[in-house]
């Protein structure tokens, strides 16, 4: 062996030495501190969805802001971030993306509204690309019949129609609606940002009561006649939760009716979480698995996490945010939480998306001639009442059936011209549809024995393209006057206990906001940074109306 390869082993040797003693003693070690002091606190966030995304974004404002130095990793175990927020492309053309999952964000979500400017994303309008080839926009199905069916949505003939049906109920709902939500959006600014306990702020804004009750109870409370309540408010509680109104509490139940400028990002609502990861100029690591947290004897934690390629790797952080559903994580954590997020059950959402040349059938829907609606929701036909049951969709079978666009189809043709282009369905239901269902709703000739057989099972002239998606979605939101604490431990936090309260895009974002200033504020106390933060000054500097 020459000297030279002796040399070269000798110093790998002792580069191995020293690698292991440094791992050691990882937990006495203090990170290298800035020009101003200050060690750069070292902050792990699981989970790339609006929550941690958010998270990341407004924790290196404030950071910035209050001359805090923050290093931000950010750990997925998907390869894409957004979380529930993700598009397929029909066809596997770019060209045609498609909501996988949250679709919509309306006027005042806005802290997604303000993402969206200051990324120069572009959005349009809600259904805007669907094919406007029926008279009818919405129409609300009770398995048996239409009760009820809506042209342009802000034409003075609805409106009208609905006070002609319904009476007062639809003033007096958007009244209680807007009510509700001047008192939420107090939770954006100070004196109620941050709030340390979601409850208390609850119960401070006067929307416990709004929690407390069933959807159906809150809605008799407040003089919103049954009619309207069933036929139209229940049609936005299943598309939107799956759930029936005796089921779901009634601050959700105006969430559904908050609806004012719907709208959604060109190519994806993803776009605007990765434009907040990417602001934040944070080390995301995708394909990455947390497996375990484990504090240390100084306060530290040791987070283990797993690449794609299966190799386990170890970090050290001096703050974690959790930032998914903790009973989904898989996560093992020693020593115990001081509080540990109650099992809450989820939605099993079916999501079909599937192209094809037919239109909706008017025979299913018992029309005879007339068309059907572009969008179908469902209700429960009157009479018929299922409690609080979770499996609760009813005759309909289904919680909606969406005309999204017409595309051009793909692949190679017999003849020069371009094929008739094909509509494009989304479906919600509670279980996975079968060819029978299918082949019924488009009106045509079932296989034999399709109640056995699925989507893939069609014919490719009915079915051109198709994927179906099983989403445990949001929450049952079951009536409730206490959340989940959002301190789970010293320097430990998590945001998903939100979703009990309101589960969307934006509250998730709103409490991703939060817990970034619960973190500025627990460093400038345990850090000795000074007098507590100043929010004011932040609100000032950030000039953004509400």
């Amino acid at each position: 062996m020459s000297p030279t390869n002796s040399f070269r082993e000798w110093l790998v040797h002792l580069v191995l030495v020293f690698s292991t003693v440094l791992l050691a003693d990882a937990d006495d070690q203090v990170p290298l501190r800035t020009a101003s002091g200050i060690a750069p606190r070292r902050v792990a966030i699981i989970g790339a969805g609006s929550g941690g995304s958010s998270t990341a974004y407004y924790l290196r404002q404030y950071a910035d802001f209050f001359d805090i130095p923050v290093n931000l990793t950010v750990f997925e175990r998907n390869p894409y971030v957004g979380g529930r927020s993700t598009t397929v492309n029909v066809f596997d053309n770019a060209s045609y993306p498609v909501e996988l999952g949250a679709s919509i964000f309306v006027e005042v979500n806005y802290n997604l509204m303000d993402a969206v400017k200051k990324f120069g994303l572009n959005i349009s309008g809600a259904g805007q690309d669907r094919p406007n080839e029926a008279e009818e926009v919405i129409g609300i199905w009770d398995g048996e019949r239409f009760v009820y069916t809506q042209s342009e949505s802000l034409s003075l003939w609805n409106i009208a129609k609905l006070i002609w049906r319904y009476g007062l109920a639809p003033i007096r709902t958007r009244s209680l609606m807007r009510n509700t939500v001047n008192k939420f959006v107090k939770l954006y600014k100070p004196p109620f940002f941050p709030f340390s306990s979601l409850s208390s702020a609850t119960v401070e804004l006067g929307l416990h009561k709004a929690t407390a009750a069933t959807g159906a109870e809150f809605l008799k409370a407040n003089g919103i006649s049954a009619p309207f309540s069933q036929e139209i408010i229940q049609a936005s509680t299943r598309v939107n939760y799956g759930q029936n109104l005796a089921l779901i509490h009634g601050l959700e139940t105006m969430v559904c009716m908050a609806t004012d400028g719907a709208v959604s990002v060109e190519g994806g609502n993803w776009q605007i979480f990765a434009g907040m990861l990417n602001s934040s100029r944070a080390h995301v690591n995708l394909n990455t698995a947390v497996t375990s947290i484990q504090r240390n004897s100084n306060g530290t934690f040791t987070i283990s996490h797993v690449q794609d390629d299966h190799s386990l790797e170890q970090s050290l952080f001096d703050d974690v945010v959790i930032a998914a559903p903790f009973q989904e994580s898989d996560i093992k954590i020693s020593p115990p939480l001081d509080h540990v997020p109650d099992t809450i059950p989820y939605v099993t959402l079916y999501v079909t998306l599937f192209s094809s040349p037919h239109r909706l059938s008017s025979r299913f829907f018992n029309l005879e001639d007339a068309e059907v609606p572009e969008t179908v929701l469902t209700t429960l036909p009157h009479g018929l009442d299922l409690g609080s049951r979770e499996d609760g969709v009813g005759p309909a079978g289904f919680w909606s059936i969406s005309t999204l666009a017409k595309v051009q189809p793909q692949g190679e043709h017999e003849t020069s011209e371009a094929p008739p282009e094909h509509y494009v369905y989304k479906i919600f239901s509670p279980g996975r549809l079968t060819a029978e269902f299918l082949a019924n709703v488009l009106g045509v000739d079932a296989p034999q024995s399709a109640g056995n057989l699925t989507i893939g099972d069609l014919p490719r002239e009915d079915i051109s393209w198709f994927y179906e998606k099983t989403w445990h979605s949001y929450p049952y939101l079951y009536p409730r006057q206490t959340f989940e604490q959002i301190s789970l431990a010293s320097n430990l936090w998590y945001t998903s206990g939100i979703e009990s309260f309101i589960s969307t895009m934006e509250t998730s974002s709103l409490m991703g906001m939060n817990v970034a200033g619960l973190m500025v504020e627990d460093w400038h106390e345990k850090l000795r940074l000074g007098k507590p933060v100043e929010w004011n000054r932040w609100v000032k500097a950030d000039n953004t109306e509400l």
